[in-house]
């Protein structure tokens, strides 16, 4: 839920019922499973206070075959009172570290376009932009 409100504070389209949090859990957990992933934890005395969900995908047949299968960083999170300390960098390198465990040769994440603070942090990571999706209301 902490995820859905941050995000919903710049992207509307965000549910924040209650319901969603168990929904999306069951689903992510069905991706995880299906896709060689993995669900890393920070946690400070005992306390989780952010995580990411890596997952292996694979791009279209267009892409060249060494290029193909990717890691990508599902989820990631870290709870309001525990940003700017490094949580994140340190959730991003686990997932890299994942990715190269698997022989991966790149990591991809996404981000909603008014979330600039993410982009900054996904930027100083190494990230760089891939492609753009465009939306249009009707």
């Amino acid at each position: 839920m902490g995820l859905q409100r941050y995000e919903h504070a710049f992207e509307p389209d965000r549910r924040v019922d209650p319901a969603v949090a168990d929904e999306y859990f069951a689903v992510l957990m069905d991706r995880v499973a299906t896709n060689h992933g993995r669900i890393f934890v920070a946690d400070q005395e005992g306390r989780a206070i952010g995580w990411a969900v890596f997952v292996v995908l694979q791009n279209a047949i267009f892409v060249a075959e060494e290029e193909r299968n990717y890691g990508y960083i599902d989820e990631l999170f870290v709870s309001e009172n525990d940003r700017s300390h490094g949580v994140g960098r340190a959730l991003i390198a686990a997932c890299e570290n994942e990715a190269r465990r698997l022989g991966l040769r790149q990591v991809m994440i996404g981000v909603l376009a008014g979330n600039r603070r993410a982009a900054g942090i996904y930027a100083r990571s190494g990230f760089s932009a891939y492609s753009t999706e465009l939306r249009k209301y009707l």
